[in-house]
């Protein structure tokens, strides 16, 4: 394996691993926020423990995000020098303000674990939203960078590598920052959501009293409701990502649909696999006119084929497969929690209780499917982007480090998230089985209970 592919299988592993805990960061966040605002509202002392339970899982998560994601700052510089040496110089506001979300995330995150039982309810509403505003901000922040390579603007490049007439807020707001951001958002609060459902469903498999069966109920319904709006949001959101990659990186979109000869009322390929050599694809199933209608919204919008560029400036063969992925689990999901809300409306409304266990059983899937639809579209955005690292100014390869020998450090970095991933399953397990659920009831200490120290 050369130097350069053994850079980005590095660098994409320790952002793939990462971006479990960022992604969860947000999504987490915004749950407990959601259940600290009706515990406030309701006064109802479910959602005060589900707030707090939850709470426990956030922190533990952000203990592994804060190393993953040093580790990927870090990498940025030993890995990919070259392209450093152009973002240091052009879009260094983002990681620079990205500090300050950070800061703010984990600074409202202490206040809010450490000082519950000393704050009023609004006040912890207060707190949480601050936390979820920080890991939000981050994502975001995050993400401008990554759309600044997609669509660079905000610099200049002379022939021989020298920048100049650099605005770094054109760089930030890039052409194709806002619908970007935009999907990371409601993609990672879809994602927070479904992995809340996909525990609750465990849990209400194996609850034993009534008032664990209603929490988890509870706890599953509304994760329900968020999972099925950000879910058709996250489906929005991607058919503008789409129209995008329409206007400013047209052969990746090209590599997405297998499409190659340039037309209007160009069809829509799922399934099946690109052949460069043959240029077609073989096994998949075309929808006459639907990509031209989806880039452009007119069933005679011209998309162009991967023909009219060079050939080695194609995306890898395998976009399409990511991309098809990445859409089947995103409509898998959306149809799979509106099921499970209108199971749920359809017995409430015949007098019946309980959910059903092949409803249950089903719903466990959904948070690792999650999970997969956001790994799979980080490796389509950035593995779509090839040979570029930033697009059409500089290659991957010239981006690269020269240094040998990464082979063992690989290994050795992933053997450490592995180690790091099965320490976080053990530590959640530990908790939580020292600390059940029906712990919460018995000793009334609740977020939300005056036995708690709150004030009043």
């Amino acid at each position: 394996m050369d130097t350069v592919t053994l850079a980005r299988a590095f660098f994409g592993t320790s952002l793939a691993f990462h971006i479990i805990f960022a992604t969860l960061g947000i999504g987490l966040s915004a749950m407990v926020l959601v259940t600290e605002w009706i515990h406030y509202w309701k006064k109802d002392r479910d959602y005060g423990i589900m707030a707090k339970r939850w709470t426990k899982s956030m922190a533990i998560l952000l203990g592994v995000a804060i190393p993953s994601g040093t580790i990927v700052a870090v990498q940025l510089a030993l890995l990919w020098p070259g392209f450093m040496r152009i973002v240091g110089q052009v879009i260094a506001v983002p990681f620079q303000i990205e500090i300050f979300a950070f800061f703010l995330e984990a600074l409202a995150l202490s206040i809010y674990v450490y000082g519950a039982g000393r704050l009023r309810p609004l006040y912890r509403v207060i707190a949480v939203f601050l936390v979820t505003l920080g890991a939000t901000a981050s994502a975001v922040l995050i993400t401008s960078a990554n759309t600044w390579m997609n669509t660079p603007a905000g610099f200049k490049i002379k022939p021989d590598g020298t920048i100049y007439d650099v605005d770094p807020w054109k760089a930030f707001f890039n052409p194709s920052f806002y619908e970007a951001a935009y999907h990371v958002v409601v993609s990672a609060l879809m994602t927070g959501a479904f992995v809340i459902a996909s525990v609750a469903a465990y849990r209400l498999l194996k609850a034993g009293s009534q008032a664990e069966r209603s929490i988890h109920s509870k706890a599953l319904i509304l994760s329900l409701v968020v999972s099925v709006s950000m879910s058709f949001l996250t489906a929005l959101s991607g058919h503008e990502s789409a129209q995008g990659l329409h206007r400013n990186t047209p052969e990746k979109l090209a590599a997405a649909e297998g499409l190659f000869q340039t037309q209007r009322y160009a069809p829509l390929a799922i399934g099946g696999y690109v052949d460069y050599d043959k240029k077609q694809i073989i096994g998949g199933i075309e929808v006459p006119y639907l990509l031209s209608f989806l880039a452009g919204d007119r069933f005679d919008t011209v998309v162009k084929g991967l023909e009219e560029y060079p050939r080695w400036t194609w995306p890898p063969a395998y976009s399409h497969t990511l991309f098809n992925i990445m859409v089947a689990i995103g409509f898998l999901l959306l149809g799979l929690a509106a099921m499970a809300l209108l199971v749920w409306w359809w017995r409430k409304r015949n007098g019946q209780t309980g959910w059903p266990k092949w409803l249950l059983y089903l719903l466990l899937l959904a948070g690792p499917l999650s999970i997969l639809g956001i790994e799979f579209g980080w490796i389509f955005s950035c593995s779509g982007r090839q040979p570029w690292t930033i697009y059409h100014i500089q290659t991957t390869t010239e981006a690269a480090t020269k240094a040998q020998y990464l082979g063992a450090l690989f290994v050795a970095f992933v053997l450490v998230y592995l180690f790091l991933g099965a320490l976080v399953c053990l530590v959640l397990t530990h908790y939580f089985k020292r600390n059940p659920i029906a712990l919460e009831f018995q000793s009334n200490k609740t977020l939300g209970d005056d036995t708690h120290g709150t004030a009043h």
